[in-house]
């Protein structure tokens, strides 16, 4: 086999060969695609089209030492094939996995195309339509999923989701806030006993595309059977967020969160609302102090002011819990509202 010109590893040269994604002497440049912490990503331009590769490192790049099993790529590799099922247009096309490397392939989208919600946000360009989108699509595969006992064998996922999930976010929060450490260890034992629906653990803006036929979903590292209120929270929690530093698209976010979250209810049919609501409205603040104070902090909050309000609003809501998502973001911005005036 021809070792490629620019190749990072000559095991990635074979996974493709032996794939049949490209053949024998066939030349394959390789770019590395920045942006995750988790993962390796490359472009891989090939003679007459591209594809992407992604293996999974076995410690995260982040400050605090945080590792994961690689196995995390296989599951991953699981949750396309079944969103490709049900949602081929919100998900990359599936190509080819070796699970002993800890790699997959699948296809390239052009990022002309498919900008990166996360920058959409952050330029202060907040359509709500999106936001729609985004909880019809995660409503719609958590309702397909719920209660299939065959997904429930096959990511029986629970030491990865406590180790890449539930500890670097409550339960290292929690050792930094000793007077509410029993409340986000309850909310993470809670969340690690439910096995409800197939969840996709990083409903990030980041690893969401805006595609011409509708959000795409990447990054299903912590793909798990388990409770659907987490990644509910998980993505409404970074429009709040981001009203810290796009103050001028404060009403826009916010009003992507209220559209987020009642189309994900409409298509949230395997429970009631309630008690679904309830879970992920305690969730919810909890998430937001882990963006500051646990090991993954989002890196645009730089200010110590804005990490402040961040706490004033969550500390409370742990500690005397909300049943509705509304609640939690009117208290929120009754925060930045009286300290932070919009432009």
């Amino acid at each position: 086999m021809m070792i490629q010109p620019n190749s990072p590893d000559p095991q990635l040269d074979a996974f493709l060969v032996s794939s049949k994604l490209v053949g024998p002497e066939e030349k394959a440049w390789w770019h590395p695609l920045t942006g995750g912490v988790s993962s390796d990503i490359w472009r891989v331009d090939l003679s007459d089209r591209s594809l992407c590769v992604k293996r999974a490192l076995p410690t995260l790049k982040v400050a605090a030492n945080w590792e994961a099993p690689i196995s995390r790529n296989a599951d991953e590799w699981s949750w396309m094939q079944f969103a490709a099922q049900h949602c081929p247009d919100n998900v990359p096309a599936p190509l080819a996995h070796d699970p002993t490397l800890g790699v997959f392939a699948m296809s390239f989208l052009e990022p002309l195309r498919h900008p990166v919600w996360k920058a959409q946000l952050m330029s202060g360009q907040v359509d709500s339509h999106t936001a729609r989108d985004v909880g019809r699509l995660v409503g719609h595969l958590h309702s397909v999923s719920a209660g299939r006992t065959d997904l429930l064998a096959r990511f029986d996922t629970s030491e990865t989701f406590q180790a890449i999930r539930l500890d670097p976010y409550l339960i290292a929060t929690a050792e930094r806030h000793p007077q509410i450490a029993s409340r986000l260890e309850y909310l993470a034992k809670r969340t690690a006993s439910i096995r409800t629906a197939l969840v996709h653990g990083d409903v990030s803006p980041k690893n969401i595309l805006v595609g011409p036929k509708g959000p795409v979903l990447l990054d299903a590292e912590c793909a798990w059977f388990g409770d659907p209120a987490f990644d509910l929270a998980f993505c409404l929690n970074h429009l709040l967020l981001k009203c810290l530093v796009r103050p001028e698209a404060r009403d826009a976010l916010i009003a992507s969160f209220k559209a987020l979250t009642e189309a994900y209810f409409d298509e949230a049919d395997w429970e009631l609302r309630a008690s679904l609501e309830a879970r992920s409205a305690e969730l919810l603040p909890a998430l937001m102090l882990a963006r500051v104070d646990g090991k993954s902090p989002v890196e645009y909050l730089t200010q110590d002011s804005q990490r402040e309000h961040v706490r004033a609003t969550a500390i409370p809501l742990i500690r005397q819990p909300v049943e509705f998502l509304y609640q939690v973001a009117d208290a929120w911005q009754d925060r930045i509202g009286r300290h932070q005036p919009a432009l």
